[in-house]
């Protein structure tokens, strides 16, 4: 999927909204403790909830992998059955992966190639050569770190030296290594203020923005400094849609709070244009 397929789907749907399936065994219903693979069960009826009003799905591959190798085989079948009901649909595995070479493209093969992922997140932190081994995979992408919303964001991402921000220098030489149609930005919508800076280093790249909604972050600032001409956002959303309700409605409510949001995605789209 490149860029252009991917504001196509925007458009189709008339939303940019990424459901983040941070699925934690303590919070889904009891009803569903019972069977053979209860986080699979809640994936699933959770994705069938909300496809009609998402463009993409974000698996956080640490709920999955604390569990083992159960939890590897619940993480294969939820991008499976992704992919085998709804195609069209944006499948990021947020791994945050990045080591050396060779063991980067091991990483890029587990994800991008033994599982049908269309992206995974990545940590520039190594740079090059740790991120190039996920860049040669056709019609894949690679989501890089750049502005996180973390507390400990402060750490290093805001290091300047030079009068430059060691993000911004992240942001600027990484475009050297891909380009907007297997490349994208992970900033945080806590720091949606940022975007407006952001986008004057990375103004046609896509960006994926967590921390809309239970993290509180700004779906309308986010917009009004990130939105750009083919929209270049994915805007991430997980607990405040798949544990909005805990009971066996949970699958119900899930889509409606997704509906919620592709209706006010649908606005700004129309106000800019795009739809």
């Amino acid at each position: 999927m490149n860029h252009s397929q991917l504001f196509r789907n925007i458009k189709g749907k008339r939303s940019f909204l990424c459901v983040g399936l941070d699925s934690e065994p303590d919070k889904i219903p009891s009803s569903l403790l019972k069977g053979k693979d209860p986080v699979f069960e809640f994936n699933r009826r959770i994705i069938d909830g909300t496809h009609k009003f998402t463009v993409a799905y974000k698996p956080n591959v640490a709920f999955y992998e604390c569990n083992g190798s159960a939890g590897w085989e619940t993480l294969e079948k939820t991008a499976n059955y992704i992919k085998e009901n709804y195609p069209e649909i944006f499948l990021i595995a947020d791994a945050k992966r990045g080591d050396i070479g060779n063991t980067s493209k091991m990483y890029a093969k587990a994800f991008l190639e033994k599982m049908p992922f269309d992206a995974i997140t990545v940590a520039p932190y190594m740079g090059e050569d740790s991120v190039t081994p996920f860049l040669s995979y056709p019609d894949k992408w690679v989501v890089l770190l750049a502005l996180t919303s973390n507390k400990g964001a402060s750490d290093f991402q805001y290091h300047n030296e030079d009068g430059i921000k060691l993000f911004e220098r992240v942001l600027t030489v990484s475009q050297k290594w891909g380009n907007t149609d297997n490349l994208m930005y992970v900033v945080g919508a806590t720091r949606a203020d940022m975007l407006k800076e952001i986008r004057k280093i990375v103004p046609d790249h896509f960006l994926l923005v967590p921390g809309v909604g239970a993290q509180g972050g700004s779906l309308e600032e986010v917009v009004k400094y990130g939105m750009n001409s083919s929209c270049g956002l994915l805007v991430n959303s997980s607990r405040g849609i798949i544990f909005a309700d805990s009971t066996d409605n949970f699958d119900k409510v899930a889509g409606e709070k997704a509906e919620e949001i592709q209706t006010e995605m649908e606005k700004y789209l129309m106000e800019r244009n795009l739809i």
